[in-house]
């Protein structure tokens, strides 16, 4: 407009000469107007340190037109670039590349945090007694380690008869598919489960009984005698181990109580009717010893081990099988609900099939399961019960569950649920409280070790409280 001062337009070429003539300033001598004491000036600038900060950081060297360097006092033949030591973009380049540093140095400061915390709860832990200073190892097995060797102090004196399940507590549950453990049989026996569950097959073909969850799992080296027959046979014979001082066949499997049983939970894959007297013939050598519980004219003899038949176990050949029977059968559950009204006549739904198939097709009266003829009464709780879809059983569930545990209970039998929720651990855990709340008498697990620990029962899960 008219009247203003004319604005200096500043072209290449005087840019150029601008830097030039400031680098010639910097090289100057002491006495020079543009020389150290601008230097000075921009180095002691709080914006001049970092910019050159950020310059190493991140690995470049000022070029020679002092990009991110040095400043210079602005006159009218420097430009606004030259001024603020570069371009704005390579400015907030510069500042970027500190951004991933200082996320790193957060990270590693929460870390540390967090571990210290951790290190004041152990301390605290240790405090209180709760928790040992280094470890959870048993002192006591450090000391005297060779004692109870031979030529070592105490030789002799440190095994028992009953070692192979010293200290192990039985627990209500049952092993299920026991012969995918690393070591089928013992690791639900170290675990304290009263009871395992086998799938055996009959092919075509093979004498012995093959173990597996399906066909692709089968090996002739996995059988039924070899899993479960010959190991628990060899496991009771030193737990009842004759000596002057014993001669009776009574001690189970588990030391810390012999007179519990430990059932064997018989899935039959095949055909029941072809494969019952197979299983009948692979329990002779826990029959001879007196191992196996029975059923007499009029009572139950609980022994080591009962054998219980599910899946394809034809019912009309447990019943056949009259002379001192020691295979029973796994009764539906779900065809024995009965109303808390009820007193003699009994509700209960006819079904054609329960856990086991009942014989051949044939509908049978649930009061024809009872303790002379069946162990467990059971069911897919997921079929029968249904899915929690609020995390916790409704009214409706709870009172069909009732139902069907007072029906088994009437009758004798043991309740148990397969198939029940295995994740979250929460809803799991809470599962297993309602069911032994209830009157379930087995839990069906496959994680052995949660089971055992018991620690499950202990906790409180309020918003799943049914």
């Amino acid at each position: 407009m008219l009247g203003d001062s004319p604005k200096t337009v500043h072209s290449a070429s005087d840019v150029l000469f601008s830097h030039e003539h400031f680098e010639s300033g910097l090289t100057a001598g002491p006495g020079h107007e543009f020389g150290q004491d601008s230097y000075s000036r921009s180095s002691r600038s709080l914006f001049g340190r970092l910019l050159t900060l950020a310059s190493r950081a991140s690995g470049r060297r000022s070029d020679s037109r002092n990009v991110y360097g040095y400043q210079v006092a602005p006159t009218s033949e420097t430009p606004d670039c030259v001024w603020m030591g570069g371009s704005p973009q390579r400015v907030r380049r510069g500042r970027r590349s500190s951004l991933p540093k200082l996320l790193l140095r957060v990270v590693l400061g929460s870390l540390t945090v967090i571990l210290s915390l951790f290190g004041v709860l152990h301390i605290l832990l240790v405090v209180v007694g709760r928790k040992p200073f280094l470890s959870d190892a048993d002192q006591y097995n450090t000391y005297l380690r060779n004692w109870g060797k031979p030529g070592q102090v105490g030789e002799g004196l440190a095994d028992y008869p009953t070692d192979a399940t010293r200290g192990v507590l039985p627990v209500p549950c049952v092993s299920h598919n026991d012969y995918w453990r690393r070591v089928p049989l013992f690791a639900a026996l170290h675990s304290g489960c009263s009871s395992v569950e086998a799938d055996v097959w009959l092919l075509d073909g093979e004498d012995e009984l093959l173990i597996g969850h399906n066909t692709a799992s089968l090996t002739r080296e996995r059988t039924f005698r070899s899993l479960y027959i010959d190991p628990l046979v060899e496991l009771l014979d030193k737990m009842n181990s004759r000596t002057e001082f014993n001669n009776s066949m009574d001690h189970g499997v588990f030391d810390e109580d012999p007179a519990q049983t430990f059932v064997l939970l018989v899935d039959f894959k095949t055909d029941g009717h072809e494969l019952f007297p197979r299983v009948l013939q692979q329990l002779e050598p826990l029959r001879q010893k007196n191992y196996l519980s029975y059923w007499t004219e009029d009572e139950f003899v609980s022994r080591a081990v009962t054998v219980v038949g599910t899946g394809n176990t034809p019912f009309d050949s447990v019943l056949d099988y009259k002379d001192r029977r020691d295979i029973f059968f796994d009764a539906p559950i779900d065809e024995m609900w009965e109303s808390p009204e009820a007193e003699g006549e009994h509700s209960h739904r006819l079904t054609k099939r329960g856990q086991g198939k009942t014989g051949t097709g044939l509908i049978h009266s649930p009061n024809a399961f009872n303790v002379s003829n069946s162990y467990y009464a059971s069911v897919s709780f997921k079929k029968s019960i249904g899915h929690l879809w609020r995390g916790r059983l409704s009214s409706k569930q709870l009172d069909l569950l009732r139902g069907q545990i007072r029906g088994a209970k009437r009758r004798g039998l043991q309740s148990r649920y397969w198939d029940t929720p295995s994740w979250p651990t929460s809803l799991r855990n809470h599962v297993w409280q309602v069911l032994l709340s209830q009157g379930a008498d087995v839990l069906n697990v496959d994680d052995l070790r949660a089971a055992a620990s018991l620690d499950w029962n202990d906790v409180k899960h309020d918003w799943l409280d049914a």
